[in-house]
């Protein structure tokens, strides 16, 4: 279970799991070939908890600030509902899906682990991040995983946000 200052009824009332991508749904390494390919490492841990939360009626969300044809990818397999690249700041990002789906903030939760998404973390009913985020991210969020980034960080959250709803997987 994540570090957490959030009470767990507060887990219960998420309808949006937005997050970062790079940092959080990887360990923040980018590679590019000589070409100009670029290949990022995806955990399957998070991407079976992603598909979960989307198979029990959790709306998903990727807002990262650079676009990838990586990231384009992944989201593709795992039905990624909401894309969203390019877009620097994340909070005017995050308020405009939650206002396009009619959320208000105690019903998301957002993920991420950099200076540009320590205005998101914060805004959000429920800020988590990483062990190895930046401090203003760590500063601003209210939870932080156990696992690290890219190495089940967002598996960790899924599966608490599924234990709110009473929801539970074999181990």
């Amino acid at each position: 279970m994540p570090k957490s200052k959030i009470p767990s009824v507060a887990w219960a009332h998420i309808r949006l799991f937005a997050m970062d991508v790079d940092g959080i749904l990887t360990d923040g390494t980018v590679r590019i070939a000589s070409d100009g390919t670029e290949s990022k490492s995806f955990s399957i841990l998070d991407g079976m908890g992603l598909v979960r939360l989307i198979k029990n009626d959790l709306t998903v969300a990727w807002i990262s600030g650079r676009p990838s044809g990586a990231t384009t990818q992944r989201a593709t397999e795992l039905k990624i509902p909401h894309l969203i690249q390019g877009r620097t700041d994340k909070l005017a990002a995050l308020q405009e899906l939650a206002a396009r789906l009619q959320l208000k903030p105690a019903q998301c939760a957002y993920m991420g682990d950099d200076d540009i998404d320590a205005p998101a973390l914060a805004w959000a009913g429920i800020g988590i991040s990483v062990p190895g985020a930046m401090p203003a991210a760590r500063r601003a969020a209210a939870c932080v995983t156990r696992r690290p980034a890219g190495l089940g960080a967002v598996r960790e959250i899924c599966e608490h946000l599924l234990r709110a709803r009473g929801l539970t997987y074999p181990r």
